[in-house]
């Protein structure tokens, strides 16, 4: 078996106060802890064009404009944070989304979309959903085109990304070229062997994910709603193209792959795993040197789902391009 890289090791020891565990907070503790937190083990943010807030009813939107993207026509990518549908913003995953504007040229959008259990299942997936619609409405304003939207998510985030683009595929959403789903949550049942082989010991645990996802998800016969667990989608064929990022050593891996699997044969996906890495890798990148690497790898995977791209959107941030 593969390793724990030593990132991952640092990440998991990183110094910091100690934090209760999820699963013993309230919500509103929850929040607070990783408002808190999360900043110290990312990047410094990067500069970007612009910064905008806009407001959809009463879901806010956060947007960066990458600082080469054009003024009109850019692409864009609607990027959904994750935090077990109960906790997170816009803010604890700016890192991810401003380095992925500058990387392609693009302008990228997150909602603060309602959390659990003041809003459980399915208030974000409405809320996400309404964003896309609103992104392509908007489109002359955000000086995007709305035929190169690209949908983005990392855990709870992955999980809506799955059921947005399914829903695009359905008509009942605008369309988008592509998603990028990074260790996405796809199965609410949680009963993979990941979470008995990663259960404690890697970060996200088996109990946190279970206190997520009763929050989220207090109706039991929900959990095997597709739109709860997109594994159990009748069919993938016709949905936008994927990348699917994973991490080895995280208990939502065995879903993760099995989502992946199940792309690549009825739709068209590429997945990449990191096998030594843990849960929320991307964005502890302060510690995890590999967390670039997967930002690379769906920079290159965006570029092949919008030719449109110019080959040097890769590079504008000093990096080597890596292909997915």
């Amino acid at each position: 078996m593969t390793q724990l890289d030593e990132s991952a090791k640092r990440a998991l020891a990183w110094p910091s106060d100690p934090e209760t565990p999820v699963e013993s907070c309230t919500p509103a503790l929850a929040r607070q802890q990783y408002l808190d937190s999360f900043a110290d083990i990312q990047r410094p943010l990067e500069d970007v064009a612009e910064i905008l807030e806009r407001r959809l009813g009463t879901i806010r939107l956060k947007i960066w404009r990458g600082r080469t993207a054009p003024r009109q026509g850019a692409p864009a990518l609607l990027y959904l944070h994750g935090g077990g549908f109960v906790i997170g913003a816009p803010e604890t995953h700016e890192d991810i989304c401003r380095t992925l504007a500058n990387m392609a040229g693009a302008v990228v959008v997150s909602p603060d979309y309602r959390l659990a259990p003041e809003h459980p299942f399915p208030a974000a997936i409405d809320d996400c959903a309404a964003a896309l619609v609103w992104m392509t409405e908007q489109a002359d304003a955000l000086g995007i085109d709305p035929l190169r939207v690209v949908v983005a998510g990392d855990s709870a985030g992955g999980n809506l990304a799955a059921v947005v683009a399914l829903l695009a595929r359905d008509g009942q959403v605008p369309p988008v070229i592509g998603q990028v789903l990074i260790y996405p949550v796809t199965d609410q049942l949680q009963t993979t062997d990941s979470y008995s082989r990663y259960e404690e010991g890697f970060g996200l645990t088996a109990a946190a994910m279970k206190w997520f996802r009763d929050h989220y998800l207090p109706d039991t016969a929900s959990r095997s709603d597709w739109r709860a667990s997109p594994l159990n989608a009748a069919s993938l064929a016709g949905v936008a193209p994927a990348l699917v990022i994973l991490a080895g050593y995280d208990v939502l891996f065995d879903e993760g792959a099995a989502y992946a699997e199940r792309l690549s044969l009825e739709a068209q996906a590429t997945s990449r795993t990191w096998p030594g890495q843990i849960h929320g890798f991307v964005s502890k990148r302060r510690a995890i040197p590999e967390g670039q690497e997967a930002l690379e790898a769906i920079a290159a995977a965006w570029r092949a789902m919008d030719p449109g791209l110019p080959v040097e959107a890769e590079t504008r941030a000093g990096l080597k391009p890596t292909r997915a």
